[in-house]
């Protein structure tokens, strides 16, 4: 089978290896689309937040279809549409251990769910970094029509938020300096699009919200300069999530504001226990987040995808069986 492979710091390529066989309790995927991450490249880096050993297959935002079970497999059958958690206890799936960036894969039938029918593979392949989204929307807590959202970041996990707010009612304006990322947030779900890099930031963000600030506050763009600015915008007993990672970065920030407009300010780390309930809802809902996706590449051409990932919001790599 072809099978992406980081084989050391800055070494990527496409290897023929055998097609895995699974074990008692595996099941056998074949790809159906499979994203490309940040994390991905800080992984081709070197650096990872958990020890990781090369060559390994990449892939953690993905879609397929089983093509095999173990014989101590319960619940799943071939033909079966899956997706998977890639956070299983120690293990990061397409990090620590393989994943499925590769024509086949096995993972452990506890880590899967099924794919919704009104879910295309292209949409169930995003759901690992909407479930992030909705995640954080859920810890800000009722997010509802009475609610004017302002997101920082028009990135796959920022236009989540953008969507999901959207979704749940909420009136959201978009902090996003690129003018094509704003573009498609609004295609998602938001009201208004403001650079904030532009000197009359905080001055725009004040007049659309009649100089109340917002009720909820996303940071998506792990930016220190944003994470202090979403203190400024955020209006009294606002509900602050910090979504984006930064670590060691700083910036000068108001903290007396955190006090004087009693913020609830939290963060959150991907999307613990609510992937069931992120498929019901993209499923009811209805919502379409495809649109995320600027760029597809088929398996044979997984080089190029890595090359042209930068340049793009999302791009997808496609299975044989796609």
């Amino acid at each position: 089978m072809k099978a992406v492979q980081f084989t050391g710091v800055g070494d990527l390529g496409l290897f023929d290896l055998p097609t895995p066989t699974p074990g008692d309790d595996e099941v056998l995927i074949a790809l159906r689309a499979v994203g490309i991450c940040h994390s991905d490249f800080e992984l081709l880096d070197g650096r990872y937040i958990i020890p990781f050993e090369y060559p390994l297959i990449p892939g953690h935002e993905w879609s397929g279809v089983i093509a095999g079970v173990g014989r101590d497999v319960r619940g799943f059958a071939a033909g079966d549409r899956v997706l998977g958690e890639c956070v299983i206890g120690d293990d990061h799936f397409g990090f620590s251990i393989s994943g499925a960036a590769a024509e086949y894969f096995l993972a452990r039938p506890e880590w899967l769910h099924r794919v919704p029918d009104e879910l295309t593979d292209t949409q169930a392949a995003l759901v690992e970094p909407f479930s992030c989204a909705y995640y954080a929307a859920m810890k800000a807590g009722n997010v509802n029509g009475s609610d004017t959202a302002v997101v920082f970041g028009a990135g796959p996990i920022g236009l989540g938020c953008v969507a999901v707010a959207a979704t749940l009612g909420a009136r959201v304006i978009a902090a996003e300096p690129s003018a094509e990322r704003g573009a498609l947030a609004r295609q998602l779900g938001a009201d208004e699009v403001v650079d904030p890099t532009s000197p009359d930031f905080l001055d725009r963000v004040a007049s659309l919200t009649d100089g109340r600030g917002a009720s909820v506050v996303m940071e998506a763009s792990g930016k220190p300069a944003a994470m202090a600015a979403a203190l400024e915008v955020a209006g009294f007993d606002a509900r602050l999530v910090n979504i984006g990672i930064d670590v060691g970065g700083s910036a000068p920030a108001k903290l007396g504001l955190i006090q004087s407009k009693r913020l609830r300010i939290q963060g959150t780390i991907g999307s613990p226990g609510v992937w069931p309930e992120t498929l019901r809802f993209l499923a009811r809902t209805g919502l379409d987040l495809s649109a995320m996706v600027t760029e597809t590449f088929g398996l044979a051409d997984a080089p190029k995808a890595y090359e042209a990932a930068p340049r793009n919001i999302k791009v997808h790599i496609t299975g044989a069986s796609s």
